[in-house]
């Protein structure tokens, strides 16, 4: 049998290249090898302040988004966290297991308690430990994450065997699965490519503001004229051609920036045209989808209905160890 991989998608908004390279192309490859489940995780968006009458819209986005980048649902589980109630129940007794030191050394907490001084909430200590109950109500054996979050699943790992070690052998020790592609930085050139920050482009962003976007974004600031050598090294949109343009054209590129046989506009054109070729498909199928939101929102359902069955065998399973029943 396959082992089992769980991973959670924020509905937080538009999802960029950086999410696609990131982790979608990933999990798109480890379908093949793994029991996927692909959950939609709007508990953990509501650590942040939101509008209540967008988050539907959100979730079905974030749905549609993502099997039109590949997660087909003949091959994975892709439903919604708060469909399945068990995710929050197996939270709590949790959080009887983990030490709150553990959860103070977590350096996301650290982090967003900065970005939202105005609401620094409860969800956001123990935000960790909801997602391994994410993980763990499917016994999740392999998550796939950016480095960002290696941290919590190590996390998860030590509250797997503080559960098993007072209560019984239960859970397995998730691994964490780190994504070959580096860290894709924003069209800023400065910091990671970040919705909030606004340096990124979109999945399902038209041909028009891809080429706006792309010819704007910074490149080698060392580069000041065309007849300027430059050092495709430290170019943010190099990064790119690696992962969007042919073998050929980012050999091209490597070679002649260095040599000012190729200006940056003309860079910028190659790359633009390759990265429209890669979203355009993903771009109109998106389209095609959310425009069926009564097709999404019964796959999301039936989605859940299966998960929900795997989460109440976990939690009968849980009770009973535990002296609940």
């Amino acid at each position: 049998m396959k082992k089992r991989l769980f991973s959670g998608i924020q509905p937080s908004g538009d999802v960029h290249i950086g999410n696609y390279l990131g982790a979608i192309k990933n999990w798109v490859r480890l379908i093949e090898r793994y029991d996927c489940f692909f959950c939609i995780v709007d508990y953990h968006a509501i650590t942040i302040e939101y509008n209540p009458e967008e988050m539907q819209r959100r979730i079905l986005n974030a749905a549609a988004v993502n099997i039109a980048a590949g997660l087909d649902p003949n091959q994975c589980i892709i439903f919604v966290q708060s469909h399945v109630p068990e995710h929050t129940e197996l939270a709590w007794i949790l959080n009887s297991v983990t030490p709150m030191g553990h959860l103070e050394r977590m350096t996301q907490f650290k982090d967003k308690s900065k970005q939202h001084r105005e609401n620094i909430n409860a969800g956001l200590f123990t935000y960790p430990v909801l997602q391994a109950a994410d993980i763990m109500l499917y016994k999740g054996e392999a998550v796939p994450v950016g480095e960002d979050q290696v941290q919590h699943i190590e996390l998860a790992r030590e509250i797997a065997r503080k559960f098993n070690q007072r209560y019984g052998e239960t859970f397995p020790d998730p691994v964490e699965l780190l994504s070959e592609a580096p860290r894709i930085m924003g069209l800023d050139g400065k910091t990671k490519m970040s919705k909030s920050l606004g340096n990124y482009i979109s999945l399902v962003e038209t041909p028009e503001s891809i080429g706006k976007k792309l010819a704007t974004a910074v490149t080698d600031e060392n580069r000041k004229r065309r007849a300027d050598p430059g050092n495709p090294d430290i170019c943010n949109l190099f990064t790119l051609h690696k992962h969007f343009s042919q073998k050929e054209q980012i050999e091209r590129v490597n070679t002649e920036c260095r040599t000012a046989g190729i200006g940056c506009v003309e860079c910028k054109k190659i790359l633009s045209e390759n990265v429209i070729a890669v979203l355009n498909p993903i771009r109109e199928k998106y389209e095609s989808l959310i425009r069926d939101q009564g097709y999404l929102s019964d796959l999301l359902r039936s989605c859940a209905k299966k998960c929900k069955a795997i989460a109440e065998n976990t939690m009968a399973d849980v009770r009973k160890k535990m002296g609940l029943t």
